[in-house]
């Protein structure tokens, strides 16, 4: 079984409190719900642009949001591809919460093979490596310096297997959810399951993993900005040793390098939130409603498909369809979406 070893230094429960109450105040604050969007927004834009880029991605935060946009970009395919699978994985992440799904071996694949689509070989995307893997140091393209060896490929299997069920027992003993995603975050790069997106994938894990255990902070905050504004501080945090079987296997040092992070990411967070709750919309009287969860749950997918209809709100809520008729109608009554279509045909789009 897969024990990791660590502690939690003064430094690390000090900042692990600071971070339950800036959860506490986030989830309290009334925000205006077009700027809730907005924010969330920018949260995607900014993971999906830190995480890409610091495995190389050019692409800018500008062309990172009219991508997420659907818009076209003059940019390399590569690089476009990579951004656009990093969205669709974070919209798998929320799927996966939605419906209460277990961590499990699937989803680490199903993560992959949604963040190396069209970047790797079909027979390598979403499946486990079958040769041996090093992270190199390059000197102007050339590798000049062999800084990793992964374990033997037969073996990922089950060190993935041993992780995946310590992640769901961690839930069993209350281990602190930023713990997990930290421990997670290391030990799939320690793994390196993969011949390519090891990264992504241990990044989109640990968002996975705060989440689902209801640190989502409202899906504000983006931790990789954190990474990829110093990133020769976050490889030497993540550093694994030379093997995997020679690394340190204290997660203390790194754990303290997370939890920071994590820290500094949620302090922001909490500083935008105050502010924004604390802003009047001048004459806009309906910008000025506040909505229950279920509604902003709706108003998220619009803004993201474009349009709902009343089948999608069952679906997203688990309600019966005169429940999602009401949402529906109340939400266009406050003027925040309209009605397109009539009929069976009929769906709603933000206003």
């Amino acid at each position: 079984m897969f024990q990791p070893k660590y502690k939690l230094t003064n430094s690390i429960v000090k900042m692990l409190t600071f971070i339950a109450e800036a959860k506490a105040i986030i989830e309290r604050a009334r925000i205006l719900p077009k700027l809730e969007l907005k924010l969330r927004r920018q949260a995607l834009v900014r993971m999906s642009h830190s995480s890409t880029a610091i495995e190389g991605n050019q692409l800018n935060a500008h062309e990172v949001e009219a991508l997420m946009g659907r818009k076209k970009i003059d940019a390399p395919e590569r690089d476009i591809f990579e951004v656009q699978n990093y969205l669709k994985a974070l919209k798998y992440i929320e799927e996966i919460v939605q419906k209460k799904q277990a961590v499990s071996e699937k989803v680490l694949l199903k993560i992959h093979k949604l963040v190396t689509d069209k970047t790797l070989p079909k027979e390598q995307s979403g499946h486990y490596r079958k040769t041996p893997v090093y992270v190199v140091r390059r000197r102007r393209g050339f590798p000049i310096e062999v800084m990793y060896t992964g374990p033997e490929a037969k073996k990922v299997p089950k060190f993935c297997a041993d992780l995946i069920n310590w992640i769901n027992e961690s839930e069993k003993v209350d281990i602190n959810p930023v713990i997990v995603a930290g421990i997670v975050h290391q030990e799939v790069a320690a793994i390196h399951p993969f011949a390519d997106g090891n990264g992504r994938t241990a990044r989109a894990m640990a968002t996975l993993i705060l989440y689902k255990m209801g640190y989502d902070f409202r899906r504000l905050f983006a931790l990789e900005d954190y990474y990829n504004k110093d990133r020769p501080s976050y490889y030497k945090a993540i550093n694994t040793g030379k093997t995997y079987f020679e690394r340190k296997v204290d997660f203390t040092p790194w754990l303290e390098y997370f939890v920071l992070g994590f820290k500094q990411e949620i302090d922001n967070v909490k500083n935008k939130v105050a502010s924004l709750s604390m802003r009047k919309i001048r004459g806009d009287i309906n910008s000025q409603v506040y909505l229950e969860a279920d509604q902003m749950k709706i108003l998220d997918f619009a803004d993201k498909m474009g349009r709902i209809s009343v089948s999608d709100v069952v679906d997203i809520l688990g309600c019966p369809k005169r429940t999602a008729q009401f949402h529906l109608q109340k939400l266009k009554k406050i003027g925040v979406i309209k009605q397109i279509g009539k009929g069976p045909s009929s769906a709603y789009v933000l206003k």
